[in-house]
């Protein structure tokens, strides 16, 4: 049983050191915007280890009648049974209160309960890094009574605004020093305190999801297995996977086993599944996945095979940036790759509703020149099979910028930084 003064100490100790965070550190606003906190829900804000989660949840609760537990403090190993003593702390300590913010609840097995009880009284802030098993408690005790708010690394304009720099789009020394940042962004990534810390932050943060997040949480037993497999996607990251090929890979008995280790490595918001597109759904789910991986800097601090691939490292980044739009913006759209049966592809499928918007092609190209012609022929024919959808047709370059009509086809070229700087638009 852990008394209340411990659960005190916790709680001052957690809040004081966010606190100095803001006054020593440059925290910027977040591109997720969370503009009214519900009361009579539980909100919910999730995302991977190290992405910022605290720091926004804090952000939104630091002027107003608060108070913040971190359940990963190892001082609040406690069971459900002993909540309430964190809630009396909470009041002896803060008086009644407006707002909480739970940090990692879901340490506490059977918290829904408590959690529940509390939202007629208090706003409630949930933060999480493992997607299946919040959701797996809130549907539980919370359905219906929860609002899913996913957090994702800095994006490229975030990191801009982090280092202070505004570029005007039209503006050649501008323009310069976006290119630059830009090829510091796709190695060092989104992960706002790689910026201070370097390599060895990710390569801990690395270890961490897979330790803390999956073999922990879901009772790992081939640990090796599992570590195996995250190091194998995240070094194959912008490529096909099937999961009875790799089942022969690495030796697995039953394929199920690669399938669940999969699964739980992806509810980590460590890699980004991409399904082939098919207006057949069966078609869809045997089909090979495509896998990226939710962080540049991951990559290329802990991919074995990785050398200066700007080409795969641009399309992984492009997936983490549809990926984004979707959930911070525009919630209706599905992503997939397409592939056809003479093995043309595209990159990118968005489709929102019934219709398909968007295709798109990310190509490591300096003109037009470098663009191999099998990208436009696949773009074009992808093109054909959606003409009633009459989707917009992209390609998205180094440093080539151009609209070119190509059979009747017309195709922009927009260089990564460009579109990057205006994908929230």
């Amino acid at each position: 049983m852990v008394s209340k003064e411990i659960i005190k100490t916790a709680i001052v100790d957690k809040e004081e050191e966010l606190k100095e965070k803001f006054r020593k550190e440059n925290i910027i606003n977040r591109e997720l915007k969370i503009n009214t906190l519900s009361g009579d829900v539980a909100n919910v804000i999730t995302g991977m280890r190290r992405c910022g989660k605290s720091i926004l949840a804090f952000l939104l609760t630091k002027d107003k009648n608060s108070a913040y537990v971190n359940f990963e403090d190892e001082r609040l190993n406690i069971e459900a049974k002993e909540l309430n003593a964190v809630l009396e702390a909470i009041y002896e300590l803060k008086g009644d209160v407006e707002f909480i913010v739970f940090d990692e609840i879901q340490n506490v097995d059977g918290w829904e309960r408590f959690v529940a009880r509390l939202l007629t009284r208090k706003k409630i802030i949930i933060t999480g890094s493992n997607a299946r098993l919040l959701s797996r408690e809130l549907a539980t005790f919370l359905t219906g009574r929860h609002i899913d708010y996913k957090l994702f690394p800095f994006s490229f304009r975030e990191f801009l605004v982090f280092n202070n720099f505004k570029p005007n789009p039209y503006l050649t020394k501008d323009i310069a020093k976006t290119k630059k940042m830009l090829r510091e962004y796709l190695e060092i990534g989104g992960l706002p305190l790689a910026y201070k810390h370097g390599r060895r932050f990710v390569s801990e943060t690395y270890g961490d999801i897979i330790e803390r997040d999956v073999i922990q949480r879901y009772r790992i037993k081939y640990r090796k297995l599992l570590k195996n497999l995250a190091l194998y996607y995240v070094s194959n990251f912008s490529s096909y996977i099937s999961f009875n090929g790799l089942k022969k890979l690495f030796k697995v008995k039953n394929v199920e086993t690669v399938k669940n280790y999969s699964e739980y490595i992806s509810n980590a918001y460590l890699l980004i599944f991409l399904r082939r597109f098919s207006f057949r759904l069966k078609e869809q789910e045997i089909a090979p996945k495509k896998v990226y991986c939710m962080d540049n800097g991951i990559i290329t601090t802990m991919s074995f095979r990785f050398s200066k691939n700007f080409g795969r490292l641009m399309e992984n980044l492009v997936a983490i940036e549809l990926e984004r739009k979707k959930s911070y913006w525009f919630a209706g759209q599905e992503i997939y790759y397409w592939k056809d049966y003479q093995q043309r592809e595209v990159d990118f499928v968005v489709r929102e509703g019934l219709r398909v918007r968007q295709l798109v092609q990310v190509t490591y190209a300096a003109g037009r020149d470098e663009v191999e012609p099998r990208e436009i022929r696949s773009l074009v024919k992808a093109a054909e099979l959606f003409k009633r959808d009459r989707p917009e047709l992209s390609v998205i370059t180094w440093d080539h910028e151009d609209v070119e009509e190509v059979k009747g086809k017309r195709i922009k070229f927009v260089p990564l930084w460009r579109w990057l700087l205006t994908a929230n638009k």
